[in-house]
């Protein structure tokens, strides 16, 4: 910023003397907010606010991204091969891979019925797969699929 300052000398008669023009620098000074703090402090200040709200938001990405991935897969909606969710199936009677001993009167279709109580003909087809046919004998060890 630049200002002109004008120096006055005293007028004579014998000179026709003019005023002198000279070229004064203002020194520079900071812009000031009306609470007095200058805008390059508040300017610096917003800056390391939102360096911190972008790192506090990076590690809170990370840490519901670990949490995520920590989590079994079955938990989100996961189906065994019988067809039943995985949150279902541990609680019914019988689950994929356990052995079960077939009692007199049971038949394939209410093995399947323990096995998968809500659909039990996709339990019952696998159970046909795995065994062979539709027949059980008491106590024949089935794995169940």
């Amino acid at each position: 910023m630049v200002a002109a300052r004008i120096f006055e000398e005293p007028w004579s008669p014998q000179e026709d003397v003019r005023p002198h023009l000279h070229i004064v620098e203002v020194p520079k000074t900071q812009k000031v907010n009306a609470l007095g703090v200058p805008v390059s402090a508040r300017r610096a200040a917003r800056a390391r606010m939102l360096r911190r709200r972008r790192r506090t938001l990076g590690i809170f990405v990370v840490v519901i991204a670990s949490v995520l991935l920590a989590v079994p897969g079955h938990a989100f909606g996961g189906v065994t091969t019988t067809g039943v969710a995985s949150d279902e199936a541990a609680s019914s009677l019988l689950a994929p891979g356990m052995v079960y001993v077939v009692a007199s009167g049971d038949t394939v279709n209410s093995i399947a019925k323990m096995i998968n109580p809500w659909s039990p003909q996709i339990a019952e087809r696998a159970l046909t797969k795995e065994l062979g046919s539709n027949v059980v004998i008491p106590g024949e060890h089935v794995l169940i699929p």
